[in-house]
């Protein structure tokens, strides 16, 4: 019990993919040459990769019971009784501490960003993700807060159009990951999540289109904006929708045949479809960049 990698499980560093958000402002506001903005972002982003993995300890704590029912989550550290409750519980207590620490050192308005988020998942955890559809809407709050501190905690202004299309994403991905859920639990017949009970597959498949359609919108109208044209110095970014059309259609392809959606991160991990079009949309806008 309590061996160093069953430590590294339990605080899953997969899931540091979504703080790929962080990134996000000073990517498309070209920031990377500004004195102190590397520095910043970076341990922004540490910031968040060490809180959230005080939280998901923290879940993992609150839902162990839960966890035992699941075909998979079963097999988590805590559920699987490789790692103490004591041991978690001081695990989560440094992760804080070192993560606090390094977000008060990226600038006081980040330090006050991950707080909110820290708060805002704590909430989440005893209450808020029994109330249907704001448990989704709380998820995505959590990205957003990425987002604003890697702009507006580093001094970044941010992009409406840029933070429009990540609350469509992350709300595609959020619902997404709640269909997963509900299709594991209609096979198993095991209650995972009491909020399933206030979903349906039909309701959710709705929602996810218009999240889906609002992303494809969102981004494409970005593209084509007076404003980005005029700070990328460039009408081509438009050419980089393709990337984003098939990468949504992929996932959804995922999500609706290979019931997959309930661990985003680990999908897009694991497909190589998905990475391939991560990695073209990411090399592509650098190259309409120059």
């Amino acid at each position: 019990m309590n061996h160093p990698l069953q430590f590294l499980k339990l605080m899953r560093p997969h899931q540091w993919l979504k703080n790929g958000f962080v990134l996000v402002g000073p990517f498309f506001a070209h920031a990377w040459g500004t004195p102190g903005v590397v520095s910043s972002v970076l341990l922004a982003l540490i910031a968040f990769c060490l809180i959230a993995s005080a939280i998901y300890v923290v879940n993992d704590l609150a839902d162990v019971e839960a966890d035992r029912l699941h075909p998979t989550k079963r097999l988590r550290p805590l559920a699987a009784g490789t790692v103490s409750n004591g041991g978690a519980v001081w695990l989560a207590i440094i992760l804080f501490v070192v993560g606090m620490a390094a977000a008060w050192f990226a600038s006081p308005m980040v330090a006050l960003i991950v707080l909110a988020y820290l708060f805002l998942n704590l909430a989440y955890t005893w209450r808020l993700k029994q109330v249907v559809i704001l448990d989704v809407f709380i998820i995505a709050a959590g990205f957003m807060l990425r987002i604003l501190a890697g702009t507006t905690g580093i001094g970044i202004e941010p992009s409406s159009w840029l933070l429009l299309t990540g609350l469509m994403v992350t709300l595609l991905l959020g619902f997404s990951k709640r269909r997963s859920e509900l299709a594991v639990m209609e096979r198993s017949g095991e209650m995972t999540r009491s909020v399933l009970q206030s979903y349906s597959l039909p309701m959710l498949d709705l929602m996810i289109g218009v999240c889906t359609a609002g992303v494809v919108m969102a981004y494409s109208l970005y593209t084509m904006s007076s404003e980005t044209i005029a700070i990328h110095q460039t009408d081509n970014l438009i050419y980089t929708v393709p990337f984003v059309l098939y990468g949504m259609f992929r996932y959804l392809y995922r999500t609706f045949v290979d019931n997959l959606g309930e661990d985003p991160a680990r999908d897009i991990l694991r497909d190589p479809h998905l990475l391939v079009t991560l990695v073209g949309w990411v090399v592509t806008t650098l190259w309409l960049f120059q």
